[in-house]
């Protein structure tokens, strides 16, 4: 069985993802005419949401990711003008253009903090540091060739820039290396100040894009609250993917247990209150690793997901049925048409690259079949702990997903709906950071 990606198919693809949003966005000259006595006047265009920028609009990732480092100014991490000027000089029809511009804005950060520094003025330089960090990691979550030697150098860039600000801002973290397999992961301690006895620990992990450093505003949260936080550059993700080329892997039970073997033994930890939060396609990861993990009280999937293969499956079968339809029967068929899209997409270039670098996979088709492991029906019925599911109506990646990992578990549960209403409805509540921290931490509140 054979696929042909012509321009009939490519176009049918590409509107599969982009054409919604550009529909919408129709130019006035593209319009239905004004109405005339006698006629039904034309349906107004629909009101673009908030939360589409109007920048980048051909690539909408980028646009997603975009509002993602806007919303960081909430930790003091980013700057509007800067996030806004940095897009506005990135051409989306040349796959180096983003990394390109946001590694240009974060050395012309970077500079400013060395300035300051040189200048005795340390609480400036930690913050240009700070916000230098995030750009750094900002090229890259849209690199177009993950194994280049400049995402190493960037990522290193990145860390340092970020350890300079936690010494010169005085933040209460430490840098640690959390002993894993034959290895150490890399992470950060945060310490809140002025607890009385043992207190609650929070392990805190992102998902396939984010990294530990883009965490703050939860931490803040956290420390605010008398809680102490672990964060974790988990395999596949941050630098364990690029300086220690370690993969995602479907027994998550396997990251987190070192790591708590490492929290139990943190002087002023409660071990018997640790909580476990796992972002984007950490609310995949971690309750695998919670149904296996007994030392963990609290869980709490953002968002929650059952079957994460199966969510990228339905994904995949909504933009690509024809050609999904070869993957089990000719798995050849299924590279050959994948890599003919990528070199005319550069969406779809982006994304098979960076995702089958950190799983490991060697093909379009490996990737797939490596992502089917990545389930938690068969253990979720083993998880005790409370959880908290929390889920948004406008879930882009896995929806119906955090519903359907509710049902299934058998432990006490609480399920959290972001809304239109309460503007958390994006995933992971994307630009929300306010609600999202108020309503989780309430319930965190009540049950550690």
């Amino acid at each position: 069985m054979g696929f042909t990606l012509n321009r009939r198919s490519l176009l049918h693809v590409d509107l599969g993802l982009t054409g919604g949003l550009a529909l919408l966005r129709a130019p006035s000259a593209l319009a239905a005419p004004a109405s005339t006595p006698g006629t039904t006047p034309p349906a107004e265009e629909p009101q673009r949401p908030w939360y589409e920028l109007g920048l980048l609009e051909d690539d909408p990732v980028m646009q997603n990711q975009l509002l993602h480092f806007l919303a960081a100014t909430y930790s003091a991490q980013a700057d509007i003008g800067e996030v806004l000027d940095t897009a506005t000089r990135i051409d989306v029809s040349d796959d180096w253009s983003w990394p390109t511009e946001w590694v240009s804005t974060a050395d012309r950060l970077r500079g400013m903090a060395e300035a300051s520094l040189a200048r005795h003025h340390k609480t400036s330089a930690g913050h240009a540091y700070l916000r230098a960090a995030n750009y750094y990691r900002a090229a890259l979550i849209h690199h177009p060739e993950p194994s280049h030697p400049s995402v190493l150098q960037t990522g290193r860039r990145a860390v340092d820039a970020y350890n300079k600000a936690l010494v010169l801002l005085k933040m209460p973290g430490t840098p640690v290396r959390i002993p894993y397999e034959n290895t150490t992961l890399p992470g950060y301690l945060f310490r809140a100040r002025g607890t009385r006895g043992p207190a609650p620990l929070l392990i805190f992990q992102q998902g396939r894009d984010a990294w530990p450093e883009e965490s703050k505003y939860v931490v803040d949260a956290a420390l605010e609250r008398g809680y102490h936080c672990l964060l974790v550059h988990a395999p596949g993700q941050g630098m364990a993917i690029r300086e220690q080329n370690l993969p995602f892997r479907p027994d998550w039970e396997k990251v987190i247990t070192p790591v708590v073997d490492f929290a139990v033994r943190i002087s002023g930890v409660d071990s018997r209150r640790i909580a476990l939060l796992g972002w984007s396609m950490g609310g995949a990861l971690v309750p695998r690793a919670a149904a296996f993990e007994r030392r963990i009280k609290l869980l709490i999937p953002n968002p929650g997901v059952l079957d994460w293969g199966q969510s990228q499956f339905d994904n995949f079968n909504g933009y690509f049925p024809e050609l999904m339809a070869l993957l089990d029967t000719d798995p050849a068929a299924f590279d050959a048409a994948m890599y003919q899209l990528m070199t005319q997409v550069f969406l779809y270039r982006w994304y098979m690259r960076d995702a089958m670098h950190k799983h490991g996979a060697s093909s379009p088709s490996d990737l797939m079949f490596k992502l089917r492991s990545f389930t938690n029906r068969p253990v979720v019925e083993r998880i005790r702990c409370r959880t908290l599911v929390m889920d948004g109506t406008a879930e882009a990646y896995s929806g119906g997903q955090g519903k359907l990992l509710f049902d299934a578990l058998t432990c006490p549960k609480d399920y959290l709906l972001f809304t239109e209403e309460d503007t958390g409805l994006l995933h992971c509540q994307e630009a929300a950071q306010a609600v999202a921290n108020h309503r989780m931490f309430d319930w965190f509140d009540d049950y550690i």
